[in-house]
Protein backbone atom coordinates (compact mmCIF):
# COMPACT_ATOMS: atom_id res chain seq x y z
CA UNK A 1 0.00 0.00 0.00
CA UNK A 2 1.08 3.80 -0.67
CA UNK A 3 2.48 4.93 2.72
CA UNK A 4 0.84 7.15 4.65
CA UNK A 5 3.92 8.41 7.10
CA UNK A 6 6.39 10.96 6.04
CA UNK A 7 8.06 11.20 2.54
CA UNK A 8 11.91 10.02 2.18
CA UNK A 9 12.85 13.40 1.95
CA UNK A 10 11.39 14.16 5.24
CA UNK A 11 12.31 10.70 6.96
CA UNK A 12 16.05 11.49 5.78
CA UNK A 13 15.87 14.74 8.58
CA UNK A 14 13.54 13.61 10.71
CA UNK A 15 15.08 14.48 14.17
CA UNK A 16 11.75 14.74 17.01
CA UNK A 17 11.74 15.49 19.99
CA UNK A 18 12.07 12.31 22.43
CA UNK A 19 12.41 12.62 25.81
CA UNK A 20 14.94 10.23 27.30
CA UNK A 21 14.12 9.68 31.00
CA UNK A 22 17.28 11.15 33.31
CA UNK A 23 18.34 8.00 35.17
CA UNK A 24 18.59 5.80 31.58
CA UNK A 25 22.20 4.96 31.88
CA UNK A 26 21.57 4.48 35.59
CA UNK A 27 18.92 2.13 34.85
CA UNK A 28 20.89 -0.12 32.21
CA UNK A 29 23.89 -0.20 33.85
CA UNK A 30 22.51 -1.69 37.15
CA UNK A 31 20.06 -4.12 35.23
CA UNK A 32 23.58 -5.58 33.45
CA UNK A 33 25.33 -5.36 36.86
CA UNK A 34 22.94 -7.23 39.43
CA UNK A 35 23.82 -10.52 40.24
CA UNK A 36 21.76 -13.61 39.83
CA UNK A 37 19.47 -14.17 42.78
CA UNK A 38 18.34 -17.30 41.66
CA UNK A 39 21.85 -19.43 42.76
CA UNK A 40 24.62 -20.30 40.73
CA UNK A 41 23.17 -19.50 36.94
CA UNK A 42 26.38 -21.41 35.81
CA UNK A 43 27.95 -21.61 32.22
CA UNK A 44 26.57 -21.39 28.75
CA UNK A 45 26.20 -25.12 27.20
CA UNK A 46 26.66 -25.99 23.82
CA UNK A 47 25.32 -29.53 22.94
CA UNK A 48 25.95 -30.70 19.33
CA UNK A 49 23.09 -32.13 17.61
CA UNK A 50 23.12 -34.38 14.52
CA UNK A 51 20.32 -32.50 12.47
CA UNK A 52 21.50 -34.49 9.02
CA UNK A 53 23.70 -31.67 7.85
CA UNK A 54 26.97 -32.65 6.53
CA UNK A 55 28.50 -29.13 5.90
CA UNK A 56 27.03 -27.33 9.35
CA UNK A 57 27.54 -28.23 12.86
CA UNK A 58 25.04 -27.06 14.81
CA UNK A 59 24.72 -26.79 18.54
CA UNK A 60 21.69 -26.46 21.13
CA UNK A 61 22.71 -23.12 23.24
CA UNK A 62 21.16 -22.50 26.58
CA UNK A 63 22.71 -19.34 28.60
CA UNK A 64 21.92 -17.92 31.63
CA UNK A 65 19.65 -14.67 30.90
CA UNK A 66 17.99 -12.58 32.94
CA UNK A 67 18.17 -12.98 36.52
CA UNK A 68 20.09 -16.35 35.63
CA UNK A 69 17.41 -18.21 34.02
CA UNK A 70 18.49 -19.96 30.57
CA UNK A 71 17.92 -18.54 27.36
CA UNK A 72 17.67 -21.23 24.56
CA UNK A 73 19.65 -21.04 21.03
CA UNK A 74 20.67 -22.48 18.06
CA UNK A 75 24.94 -21.94 17.18
CA UNK A 76 25.78 -23.28 13.57
CA UNK A 77 29.02 -23.59 12.47
CA UNK A 78 30.29 -24.69 8.84
CA UNK A 79 32.14 -28.09 9.15
CA UNK A 80 35.05 -27.54 8.14
CA UNK A 81 36.07 -24.18 9.95
CA UNK A 82 39.72 -23.68 11.50
CA UNK A 83 40.62 -21.16 13.29
CA UNK A 84 38.96 -18.03 15.50
CA UNK A 85 35.54 -17.37 13.48
CA UNK A 86 34.07 -14.21 12.78
CA UNK A 87 29.94 -14.55 14.71
CA UNK A 88 26.43 -12.95 13.34
CA UNK A 89 24.45 -13.34 16.58
CA UNK A 90 20.69 -12.75 14.96
CA UNK A 91 17.82 -11.65 17.30
CA UNK A 92 14.18 -12.86 16.02
CA UNK A 93 10.82 -11.14 14.86
CA UNK A 94 8.01 -10.73 16.95
CA UNK A 95 6.38 -14.04 17.62
CA UNK A 96 9.14 -16.15 16.48
CA UNK A 97 10.90 -18.91 18.23
CA UNK A 98 14.80 -20.05 17.57
CA UNK A 99 12.90 -22.56 15.26
CA UNK A 100 14.45 -25.95 13.97
CA UNK A 101 17.99 -26.85 14.05
CA UNK A 102 18.33 -26.98 10.26
CA UNK A 103 17.03 -23.77 9.57
CA UNK A 104 19.02 -20.38 8.92
CA UNK A 105 22.38 -21.90 7.29
CA UNK A 106 23.16 -18.79 5.47
CA UNK A 107 25.88 -17.24 7.66
CA UNK A 108 27.29 -20.89 8.74
CA UNK A 109 27.47 -21.46 4.39
CA UNK A 110 28.87 -18.28 4.66
CA UNK A 111 32.03 -19.10 6.78
CA UNK A 112 31.01 -18.00 10.43
CA UNK A 113 29.71 -18.92 13.23
CA UNK A 114 25.85 -18.13 13.40
CA UNK A 115 23.99 -17.55 17.04
CA UNK A 116 20.03 -17.48 16.67
CA UNK A 117 18.59 -16.22 20.37
CA UNK A 118 15.31 -18.01 21.28
CA UNK A 119 13.17 -14.99 22.72
CA UNK A 120 11.59 -15.21 25.62
CA UNK A 121 8.15 -16.31 25.83
CA UNK A 122 7.82 -16.11 21.94
CA UNK A 123 7.66 -18.93 19.31
CA UNK A 124 3.74 -18.73 17.92
CA UNK A 125 4.25 -17.85 14.67
CA UNK A 126 7.15 -20.42 13.75
CA UNK A 127 8.76 -23.39 15.32
CA UNK A 128 10.53 -23.35 17.96
CA UNK A 129 9.93 -20.98 20.72
CA UNK A 130 11.39 -23.26 23.92
CA UNK A 131 12.10 -20.16 26.21
CA UNK A 132 9.14 -19.58 28.77
CA UNK A 133 9.01 -16.08 30.21
CA UNK A 134 8.17 -16.80 34.11
CA UNK A 135 7.46 -12.96 34.89
CA UNK A 136 4.15 -12.37 33.40
CA UNK A 137 3.62 -8.88 34.40
CA UNK A 138 0.45 -7.70 36.19
CA UNK A 139 -3.45 -8.70 35.47
CA UNK A 140 -4.85 -6.81 32.92
CA UNK A 141 -1.82 -6.78 30.49
CA UNK A 142 -2.66 -7.00 26.93
CA UNK A 143 -2.37 -9.92 24.79
CA UNK A 144 1.24 -9.59 23.54
CA UNK A 145 4.08 -8.24 24.90
CA UNK A 146 4.53 -4.24 24.47
CA UNK A 147 2.35 -3.96 27.49
CA UNK A 148 3.69 -7.01 29.92
CA UNK A 149 4.70 -5.32 32.94
CA UNK A 150 4.09 -1.77 31.94
CA UNK A 151 3.62 -0.32 35.12
CA UNK A 152 7.70 0.03 35.75
CA UNK A 153 10.45 -0.12 33.91
CA UNK A 154 12.08 -2.73 36.65
CA UNK A 155 8.88 -5.01 35.92
CA UNK A 156 9.15 -4.51 31.63
CA UNK A 157 9.09 -7.62 29.30
CA UNK A 158 11.68 -6.10 27.74
CA UNK A 159 13.98 -5.75 30.33
CA UNK A 160 14.38 -9.24 30.56
CA UNK A 161 15.10 -9.44 26.55
CA UNK A 162 17.60 -6.85 26.43
CA UNK A 163 19.49 -8.19 29.05
CA UNK A 164 19.52 -12.22 27.85
CA UNK A 165 20.76 -10.53 24.58
CA UNK A 166 23.29 -9.21 25.86
CA UNK A 167 24.21 -12.24 27.88
CA UNK A 168 24.01 -14.03 24.57
CA UNK A 169 26.71 -12.07 22.93
CA UNK A 170 28.90 -12.00 25.74
CA UNK A 171 28.63 -15.70 25.51
CA UNK A 172 29.72 -15.88 22.20
CA UNK A 173 32.70 -13.52 23.36
CA UNK A 174 33.80 -16.29 25.06
CA UNK A 175 33.25 -19.16 23.01
CA UNK A 176 36.88 -20.96 22.05
CA UNK A 177 36.03 -21.22 18.21
CA UNK A 178 34.82 -17.56 17.86
CA UNK A 179 37.01 -14.46 17.57
CA UNK A 180 35.71 -11.72 19.65
CA UNK A 181 36.76 -8.87 17.92
CA UNK A 182 34.71 -9.78 15.21
CA UNK A 183 31.04 -10.09 16.24
CA UNK A 184 28.05 -8.25 14.67
CA UNK A 185 24.34 -8.33 15.64
CA UNK A 186 21.14 -8.45 13.67
CA UNK A 187 17.88 -8.66 13.15
CA UNK A 188 15.04 -8.22 11.24
CA UNK A 189 11.42 -6.23 12.88
CA UNK A 190 11.73 -6.57 16.84
CA UNK A 191 15.18 -8.18 16.28
CA UNK A 192 16.13 -5.11 15.05
CA UNK A 193 15.07 -3.17 17.97
CA UNK A 194 16.74 -5.74 20.06
CA UNK A 195 20.44 -5.13 18.34
CA UNK A 196 20.55 -1.56 18.33
CA UNK A 197 19.81 -1.73 22.26
CA UNK A 198 22.48 -4.68 22.09
CA UNK A 199 24.66 -2.23 20.06
CA UNK A 200 24.17 0.82 22.77
CA UNK A 201 24.70 -1.54 26.01
CA UNK A 202 27.50 -3.70 25.06
CA UNK A 203 30.51 -1.87 23.84
CA UNK A 204 33.25 -3.40 21.49
CA UNK A 205 30.80 -4.81 19.04
CA UNK A 206 31.99 -4.86 15.49
CA UNK A 207 29.32 -4.08 13.87
CA UNK A 208 25.00 -3.69 14.05
CA UNK A 209 22.40 -4.27 11.03
CA UNK A 210 19.12 -3.63 12.42
CA UNK A 211 16.61 -5.01 9.39
CA UNK A 212 13.29 -2.60 9.35
CA UNK A 213 13.39 -1.86 13.26
CA UNK A 214 10.92 -2.45 15.81
CA UNK A 215 10.58 -0.66 18.76
CA UNK A 216 12.01 3.16 17.26
CA UNK A 217 10.61 6.39 18.23
CA UNK A 218 7.14 4.10 20.57
CA UNK A 219 4.92 7.05 21.09
CA UNK A 220 4.96 7.98 17.43
CA UNK A 221 4.14 4.02 16.44
CA UNK A 222 1.80 3.94 18.81
CA UNK A 223 -0.21 6.80 17.55
CA UNK A 224 0.21 6.24 13.53
CA UNK A 225 0.02 2.53 13.03
CA UNK A 226 -2.89 0.63 12.58
CA UNK A 227 -1.52 -2.82 13.02
CA UNK A 228 -0.13 -5.38 15.66
CA UNK A 229 1.63 -5.50 17.61
CA UNK A 230 1.92 -1.51 18.32
CA UNK A 231 -1.83 -1.33 18.54
CA UNK A 232 -1.52 -2.98 21.55
CA UNK A 233 -0.56 0.12 23.69
CA UNK A 234 -3.63 1.70 22.12
CA UNK A 235 -5.69 -1.31 23.12
CA UNK A 236 -4.08 -1.24 26.80
CA UNK A 237 -4.40 2.52 26.73
CA UNK A 238 -8.08 2.49 25.43
CA UNK A 239 -8.83 1.00 28.83
CA UNK A 240 -6.15 2.17 31.25
CA UNK A 241 -7.44 6.43 30.15
CA UNK A 242 -5.10 7.79 32.81
CA UNK A 243 -1.93 5.96 32.55
CA UNK A 244 -0.58 7.26 28.94
CA UNK A 245 2.28 8.84 31.24
CA UNK A 246 3.62 5.70 32.81
CA UNK A 247 3.02 3.53 30.00
CA UNK A 248 4.94 5.81 27.42
CA UNK A 249 7.58 7.27 30.65
CA UNK A 250 7.79 2.87 30.75
CA UNK A 251 8.42 2.20 27.26
CA UNK A 252 11.20 4.85 26.55
CA UNK A 253 13.39 2.74 28.45
CA UNK A 254 13.60 -0.01 25.42
CA UNK A 255 12.79 2.47 23.06
CA UNK A 256 16.01 1.67 20.30
CA UNK A 257 15.79 5.12 19.19
CA UNK A 258 17.35 5.96 22.72
CA UNK A 259 19.68 3.21 22.60
CA UNK A 260 20.74 4.14 19.04
CA UNK A 261 22.28 7.46 20.52
CA UNK A 262 24.98 5.34 23.02
CA UNK A 263 25.91 2.77 20.04
CA UNK A 264 29.42 3.56 17.83
CA UNK A 265 29.83 0.45 16.14
CA UNK A 266 29.35 0.69 12.11
CA UNK A 267 25.87 0.22 11.46
CA UNK A 268 23.67 -1.23 8.22
CA UNK A 269 19.89 -0.21 8.65
CA UNK A 270 17.56 -1.50 6.34
CA UNK A 271 14.16 0.41 6.07
CA UNK A 272 10.90 0.06 4.12
CA UNK A 273 8.80 3.17 2.90
CA UNK A 274 5.71 1.57 2.70
CA UNK A 275 6.02 -0.46 5.71
CA UNK A 276 3.08 -0.18 8.21
CA UNK A 277 4.25 -2.03 10.98
CA UNK A 278 7.57 -0.34 11.50
CA UNK A 279 6.83 2.57 10.28
CA UNK A 280 9.83 4.43 8.51
CA UNK A 281 9.98 7.50 10.26
CA UNK A 282 10.17 5.81 13.40
CA UNK A 283 12.95 3.75 12.24
CA UNK A 284 14.56 6.80 10.24
CA UNK A 285 14.37 8.22 14.04
CA UNK A 286 16.79 5.59 14.99
CA UNK A 287 19.25 5.64 12.26
CA UNK A 288 19.48 9.64 12.44
CA UNK A 289 20.13 9.67 16.25
CA UNK A 290 22.48 6.55 15.69
CA UNK A 291 25.74 7.58 17.06
CA UNK A 292 28.79 5.21 14.82
CA UNK A 293 29.13 5.60 11.30
CA UNK A 294 26.32 4.18 9.53
CA UNK A 295 24.64 3.62 6.18
CA UNK A 296 20.89 2.61 5.11
CA UNK A 297 19.18 0.58 2.63
CA UNK A 298 16.05 2.20 1.69
CA UNK A 299 13.14 0.18 0.02
CA UNK A 300 11.32 2.37 -1.54
CA UNK A 301 7.89 0.23 -2.65
CA UNK A 302 8.32 -2.80 0.02
CA UNK A 303 6.31 -3.12 3.23
CA UNK A 304 7.24 -4.68 6.51
CA UNK A 305 9.14 -7.94 4.33
CA UNK A 306 11.71 -5.00 3.77
CA UNK A 307 14.64 -5.73 1.13
CA UNK A 308 14.18 -9.55 1.63
CA UNK A 309 16.95 -11.71 0.17
CA UNK A 310 18.04 -8.40 -1.82
CA UNK A 311 18.71 -6.89 1.23
CA UNK A 312 20.51 -11.07 2.44
CA UNK A 313 22.79 -10.43 -0.49
CA UNK A 314 23.63 -6.62 0.90
CA UNK A 315 24.32 -7.91 4.28
CA UNK A 316 26.63 -10.56 3.17
CA UNK A 317 29.13 -8.07 1.21
CA UNK A 318 28.92 -5.90 3.97
CA UNK A 319 30.04 -8.31 6.67
CA UNK A 320 33.01 -9.49 4.83
CA UNK A 321 33.97 -6.09 3.96
CA UNK A 322 33.18 -5.27 7.54
CA UNK A 323 35.51 -8.17 9.07
CA UNK A 324 38.74 -7.78 6.68
CA UNK A 325 39.07 -4.78 7.85
CA UNK A 326 39.42 -5.43 10.95
CA UNK A 327 42.72 -6.90 12.85
CA UNK A 328 42.24 -10.40 14.02
CA UNK A 329 42.16 -10.40 17.66
CA UNK A 330 42.06 -7.25 18.62
CA UNK A 331 39.56 -4.99 20.67
CA UNK A 332 36.60 -4.07 18.10
CA UNK A 333 35.68 -0.18 16.89
CA UNK A 334 33.55 0.89 20.12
Amino acid sequence: MPSADLTLAECRTYRPGLPRPDDFDGFWSSTLSEAARGGDPGRPRFRQVDCGLTQVRTYDVSVPGYDGRPVRGWLRMPAQATGPLGCVVEFLGYGRGRGLPHEQLMWACAGYAHLVMDTRGQGWSAAGGDTPDTDPGAAGTVPGFLTRGVESPGTHYYRRVFTDAVRCVEAMREHPEVDPARIVVTGFSQGGGIALAVAGLLPGLAGVMPDVPFLCNIPRAARITGTDPYTEIATYLRLHRDRADTVFRTLSYFDAAHHATRATAPALFSIAMMDEVCPPSTCFTAYNRYAGPKDVRVYEFNGHEGGGEHHRAEQLAWVSDLFAGLPAGLPARS
